[in-house]
């Protein structure tokens, strides 16, 4: 992974004999990835001597409210436990910051850009996501900065390919996935990676097979996804967050709500190897007047929230046996506190393939995107000074 990093971390491209060096766009350096639920914004804090040196009064003013707390008013947070030190880019040592918060408080980032002065730093901001179309006129009106859009997929993979290679524990898999007691956490060795099949589930879902640090097609995806989760959740216990909708399913017992394989057949189905308890109908027992009455908001919950795993699960899989891939990655926001999903996605996949395929899993989850983006910016330069 090591020939990837160098050309994917603005260190330099070659061509043959030809080296391209890299453009240097001023400070602070971002990476946006503006989705359909959540922003995710990457942060390049330099640490070596000589940047540290070259910094104006607002580059640090910017990065000194940016490091002296992990919250950011009532929604924004910085994760601090993905922080990556001594990263390496376009030639300046520094850490790497993850901070998201929700698409709704945009207007309150813009306000926040405004204060900081982050407008008078430069006239470009680097963003992907779909929100980096529906936003553009709000960054121009509101602070009058231009958002240079970089495409979504591209910077998924890209992000990737970074992070694992400076990361030695970024991949890992659940062993034992379905029992509490036994359920581990392990290391995968991600070195020799290709091909292998990312399964990126924000509000929607995308597949993409990777054969090449540059080769890559979307083969396919699916509208269920994080986004249907919080709006089904909301619609049917009153949640209004991804936080609070996934407290309400971890206590919840979908059972209440879906019909099981045993409530059809009595038990286990045998022939086909499936056993009583494995859902045969999501929501199957709703339509039981009794049952509806007797339904607790954690349950529904916990019964969406299984819903759209196994969907995902099932969809992922068909796509694995497609394009003949054996290595699967699941990513994106809707994983973050989410044990239930990982648990569900990492027997699923284990069932369905007689054990040769394993649910891999990434510690950086839904920044990928954003990273590669910073990447971008690194390539061309394109944050000039206004």
């Amino acid at each position: 992974m090591s020939n990837v990093m160098a050309t994917l971390n603005g260190s330099g491209q070659t061509n043959g004999a030809t080296t391209v060096l890299p453009v240097v766009p001023p400070m602070p350096w971002f990476g946006m990835d503006i989705g359909g639920t959540l922003v995710k914004l990457v942060y390049f804090e330099p640490t070596d001597d000589n940047n540290l040196k070259k910094e104006e009064d607002t580059v640090e003013r910017i990065r000194h409210y940016l490091k002296k707390s992990s919250c950011y008013g009532k929604t924004g947070k910085r994760d601090v436990h993905l922080q990556m030190n001594n990263c390496c880019i376009n030639g300046s040592i520094g850490t790497l910051h993850f901070i998201r918060f929700p698409t709704s408080e945009m207007s309150v980032f813009l306000d926040l850009a405004k204060d900081k002065g982050i407008a008078d730093m430069a006239s470009t901001v680097c963003a992907t996501g779909g929100g980096a179309f529906k936003f553009e006129g709000d960054f121009l009106r509101e602070v009058k900065l231009s958002l240079h859009k970089f495409d979504e997929l591209e910077s998924l993979i890209h992000g990737i390919h970074f992070i694992e290679a400076y990361n030695q524990k970024e991949c890992y898999f659940l062993s034992n996935p379905m029992d509490s007691e036994k359920c581990t956490k392990k290391d995968f060795d991600f070195s020799h990676p290709y091909p292998f099949l990312v399964v990126n589930i924000g509000s929607g879902v995308s597949i993409i097979a990777v054969t090449k640090p540059n080769e890559f097609k979307r083969v396919t995806g699916t509208s269920i996804g994080g986004g249907t989760f919080l709006g089904l959740c909301a619609l049917l216990t009153g949640c209004e967050t991804f936080d609070e909708a996934i407290e309400l399913a971890s206590s919840g017992d979908a059972t209440k709500i879906d019909k099981l394989v045993k409530d059809i057949y009595g038990g286990d189905y045998p022939k086909f190897n499936l056993s009583g308890d494995i859902v045969a109908s999501s929501f199957g027992n709703m339509s039981y007047k009794d049952k509806r009455d007797n339904a607790k908001p954690e349950d529904l919950a916990r019964s969406v929230l299984v819903t759209i795993t196994n969907n995902i699960g099932s969809i992922a899989r068909m796509a694995a046996v497609n394009e003949k891939i054996e290595r699967v990655v699941f990513v994106g926001n809707f994983l973050r506190g989410n044990q239930i999903s990982m648990r569900l996605l990492s027997y699923a996949m284990e069932f369905w393939s007689n054990g040769s395929t394993k649910a891999l899993f990434l510690e950086h989850e839904g920044y990928f995107g954003a990273v590669g983006c910073l990447l971008e910016l690194m390539k061309t330069g394109e944050a000039d000074r206004a």
